[in-house]
């Protein structure tokens, strides 16, 4: 991975929008999985409104993706961003939260967005 430098107000916006928990862990968990929003709703106990409105935060600086399935939005991380290099970073000092959505599926309360 080549090392780039980015602009001081830049980092600090990447850093600010990653320093609110429910962001960080959604990009945290975007690093191994793709996700719908139905999915983050579950997880995070949230309704769709506000778990859309961190998503297009994320999406705006362009942190996440999002790819059409049908009706439903399926989000990732962007790994072509400019930013890429400094969140990839953060993320190796976060523990996985993969076991969330296990969770999840042993209590029986995964929605599908097949």
């Amino acid at each position: 991975m080549q090392l780039s430098t980015i602009e001081l107000e830049n980092a600090a916006t990447i850093l600010k929008l990653l320093g609110e928990k429910t962001r960080l862990t959604m990009i945290k968990m975007l690093d191994t999985n793709d996700y719908c929003v139905c999915d983050f709703v579950g997880l995070f106990k949230m309704s769709q409104p506000s778990i859309s409105q961190h998503l297009r935060k994320l999406k705006d600086a362009g942190l996440v993706q999002e790819t059409k399935k049908g009706q439903w939005v399926i989000y990732s991380l962007n790994r072509d961003n400019d930013y890429y290099p400094l969140v990839h970073s953060l993320l190796q000092y976060i523990p996985n939260q993969d076991f969330k959505v296990k969770e999840l599926e042993e209590q029986g309360l995964r929605i599908s967005c097949d």
